[in-house]
């Protein structure tokens, strides 16, 4: 079924499956909202704009794994200074993965305004609420990065959780 409904070939699906042992548990996915003069910060991915964000890793705290992904994908270093976000990812309208998904969404402020020059992804920038680029919606939707600008505008908001 999985074969059957993906764009990968038999094999390939059972690889994938043939990693998963144990219980089915959640994977992480980690994202970072980094604002900057009531803009957004969004990193070019090949379907489109994300948060920056990414796996966590094993022995790594989800804050720490925020930081990092933020650096490697768009350059700037920042501090996570608040949980915005504990999503279920299924219930939030992105496209199914063979994956169950637990999103957390890092409010995180700039370090260093001047970015390094080696990132892992096509492009970073920072964008008002109104003129939003087409999102990578297998990692963030519209109506995230709404209610992430309206936690933003109103910072003593307690975190969204499902």
């Amino acid at each position: 079924m999985l074969a059957a409904h993906s764009t990968g070939t038999l094999e390939e699906a059972y690889d994938l499956l043939a990693l998963e042992v144990g219980p089915a548990t959640p994977k992480v996915d980690v994202r970072a909202a980094v604002f900057l003069e009531g803009r957004i910060l969004l990193v070019k991915e090949p379907d489109g704009w994300s948060l920056p964000g990414g796996w966590a890793d094993v022995g790594e705290s989800p804050s720490e794994a925020a930081t990092r992904e933020t650096l490697e994908e768009s350059g700037y270093s920042v501090r996570p200074v608040k949980l915005l976000a504990a999503y279920d990812r299924d219930r939030h309208g992105h496209p199914p993965i063979p994956y169950h998904v637990y999103k957390l969404v890092f409010l995180c402020e700039v370090l260093d305004e001047t970015p390094t020059f080696e990132v892992d992804s096509e492009g970073t920038s920072f964008f008002g609420e109104h003129e939003l680029p087409e999102l990578s919606i297998s990692r963030v939707t519209g109506p995230q990065i709404s209610r992430l600008f309206e936690q933003h505008r109103a910072p003593d908001q307690p975190p969204d959780f499902d």
